[in-house]
């Protein structure tokens, strides 16, 4: 099985990468901004009673908050990078989390529901852009073989937020009011921004274009599309379970709404867990990690499913689904970059994109299944058909990708055994 898509050495590397220590400093820069809007992200469900009382909205309206911050994320990822693709990497990423922090003070202040709407869709636009960018630095600056590791880590801010980020900020937000959340994420926006202007450099090769053309040339590559709906689709089996885990965890393991929070808790730690394996894993295999996660989602979903009504080896059962699910991340980032080597920006930039499609695709479908009566323990069988769907897109890309390397192989060969001109 092939290592990336295509052989990492049709992607640019720097001629010196940093050395260890340095490189660790830059990550941890990087992964601080991660781990701000990851909580900005995913704060706003658990205080969305607060917002709507406090705002003199419903329940129901004040949750298009949610969607509107994944739309900002899907349209911003490609129109942000494509805006700034003269803009030198390190750069953009100083100016990215700055408007983080901007988005999420405008949502701190916002005095009424329709200013408070505009400032989270603001604050999803450079989402996308971040993770694709800041993914593409940390891979530029490290050795051969250690790319996807220092992705996973980048990434690894994001899977931090959900299991102490999200539920402190919560917290917080619950017994001071819900501004406080957003007050966090500036804070944290902008000490990111100073330590990323001060630590983090402007790699060689850095995907920096200078052309629009350039950049939308990604769109031309199917394995750039065979990779969009493996997150799209495959992925949003986790948001399947993960968006109903407050109805799940009452309703069939029946340990009370005061277990919520440890159920979250609980997945977020898997979500580090899966995500510190998939870099080391996606170092040596990118489609054996896409493959191992997929059907290890299914697998997980459909054991879930059939003892969940047992609250330990259900809150196991979380734990395992959500290190399966995360090893889809770092290996389609890396993937994505590897497939449309020219443009990496753009690829990178739209991984985040197919992701909040997967989230709001996974999240509609978990609703159709429980409203036609199916039962709570639905959005796990939905999550295995949307695995099991991704997995085939996956195995598509595979034999497509096995017949350009053939292709590439017998031209190769021809070219060899073409006679020399005098």
């Amino acid at each position: 099985m092939t290592s990336s898509v295509p052989t990492p050495s049709a992607v640019p590397t720097p001629s010196a990468p940093l050395a260890p220590g340095r490189l660790r400093l830059v990550i941890l820069a990087m992964s601080m901004g991660a781990f701000a809007i990851g909580t900005t992200e995913f704060a706003s469900m658990g205080l969305l009673p607060q917002i709507a009382r406090s705002l003199q909205v419903s329940v129901p309206q004040a949750g298009l908050l949610i969607t509107l911050y994944a739309l900002g994320v899907v349209v911003g990822a490609p129109l942000v990078t494509i805006a700034a693709v003269k803009v030198p990497r390190s750069r953009l990423l100083v100016a990215l989390i700055a408007l983080i922090g901007l988005g999420n003070l405008l949502s701190a202040m916002a005095p009424n529901f329709s200013v408070l709407a505009g400032a989270r869709f603001a604050s999803g636009l450079p989402h996308g852009a971040y993770f694709g960018v800041a993914s593409l630095v940390a891979a530029r600056l490290s050795p051969p073989g250690r790319r996807a590791r220092s992705v996973s880590l980048v990434m690894l801010g994001l899977t931090i937020a959900t299991m102490l980020g999200v539920p402190a900020s919560t917290a917080l937000g619950q017994s001071i009011g819900w501004r406080s959340a957003y007050v966090i994420v500036v804070v944290i926006a902008a000490a990111t921004t100073v330590t990323i202007w001060r630590l983090v450099p402007e790699p060689e090769n850095s995907g920096a274009t200078g052309s629009i053309r350039a950049e939308l040339g990604a769109l031309r590559r199917v394995q750039v599309w065979f990779a969009l709906g493996i997150g799209a689709i495959g992925f949003g089996g986790m948001f399947a379970v993960y968006s109903y885990i407050g109805e799940i965890v009452p309703g069939v393991m029946g340990l009370g709404e005061r277990a919520v929070p440890v159920a979250l808790f609980v997945f977020g730690v898997g979500m580090t867990v899966g995500n510190i394996v998939a870099g080391r894993l996606a170092d040596r295999s990118v489609y054996g990690t896409i493959f191992l996660g997929l059907v290890g989602m299914a697998a997980t979903f459909t054991v879930f499913a059939l003892v969940a009504h047992q609250a330990v080896p259900g809150m196991i059962l979380l734990f395992v689904v959500a290190v399966a699910s995360q090893l889809l991340g770092p290996s389609l980032q890396l993937f994505l970059m590897d497939a449309s080597p020219d443009a990496p920006s753009l690829a990178a930039a739209l991984h985040h994109s197919a992701l909040n499609i997967g989230n709001s695709l996974g999240a509609a479908l978990g609703a159709a299944v429980l409203a036609v009566g199916w039962g709570l323990l639905a959005p796990a069988w939905t999550g295995v058909v949307l695995a099991l769907l991704g997995l085939g897109i996956a195995g598509w890309s595979f034999r497509v990708h096995r017949r350009q390397i053939a292709r590439a192989a017998l031209a190769a060969e021809q070219a060899a055994a073409a006679p020399v001109p005098c």
